[in-house]
């Protein structure tokens, strides 16, 4: 099915924003915040991830999304990702609790990096600065995970781990780089996090990409790729 479909249409591949390698080199959290993330329900993105996704496939698909649909219109009929794909491929949660995110001003950013990753003021301005804007890089977010794991402070250096995880997987964006530091409002009580339906957020996050990279002249596609390549092998089976 997928020749036939790529006999069909010329597509200009796309540059992929693919983080399989990054999570891999992240590797799993120690042992003693494993229950910690394992609580979260967000392990299986651990596991969930590729080193690079099918170019050639993936820009064939991006060709046949369709904004007002929320679908891809293939050349055999209308397929959507749904939430019983996620559940099923990547084993994500699709039952809970909806995080509303909402803008964080410059202080609460700071505020959360203080409070929740432990770092000094001075040295989360400085970040987001960097940024310029409510974000920080995914390297120093590593390097304090690795920091905290140092000294023993376990929660932080949980939610410094799946900030790094979420940045590179579910919450992906076309930097590469970068991550928005509003996702830790998810992490300040861990303890809590797993009510959330994490498999919900992972189309609506990709759909945005999908709605930018099928009008975009930038030709490259965001998100977590994983989700959009699993999903389409299976629909092509």
């Amino acid at each position: 099915m997928c020749s036939f479909i790529l006999q069909f249409r010329s597509v200009l591949k796309l540059k992929l924003s693919s983080h399989g390698r990054k999570v891999h080199n992240l590797g799993r959290p120690v042992p003693s915040i494993e229950g910690l993330v394992v609580g979260t329900g967000l392990s299986p993105l651990i596991a969930c991830s590729i080193y690079t996704g099918d170019r050639g496939l993936l820009s064939s698909f991006v060709e046949w999304w369709h904004r007002e649909t929320s679908s891809f219109h293939l050349p055999v009929g209308e397929v959507a990702i749904t939430l019983d794909d996620i559940a099923s491929l990547l084993h994500l949660p699709v039952v809970g609790d909806l995080h509303a995110f909402q803008p964080l001003h410059v202080d609460d950013v700071v505020q959360m990096l203080v409070e929740l990753l432990m770092v000094s003021a001075e040295a989360a301005r400085a970040k987001t600065g960097q940024c310029r804007g409510p974000y920080v890089h995914l390297q120093w977010v590593h390097d304090i995970y690795e920091r905290r794991c140092q000294v023993r402070h376990w929660t932080a250096a949980a939610r410094a781990y799946l900030l790094h995880l979420l940045g590179y997987t579910l919450f992906a964006n076309k930097s590469a780089t970068h991550v928005h530091v509003v996702f830790l409002e998810a992490l300040h009580d861990l303890s809590q996090t797993g009510r959330y339906a994490w498999g919900v957020a992972a189309p609506v996050h990709m759909y945005d990409h999908l709605n930018d990279a099928s009008i975009s002249t930038s030709r490259q596609l965001g998100g977590y790729i994983m989700l959009l390549q699993v999903t389409n092998m299976f629909f092509i089976r």
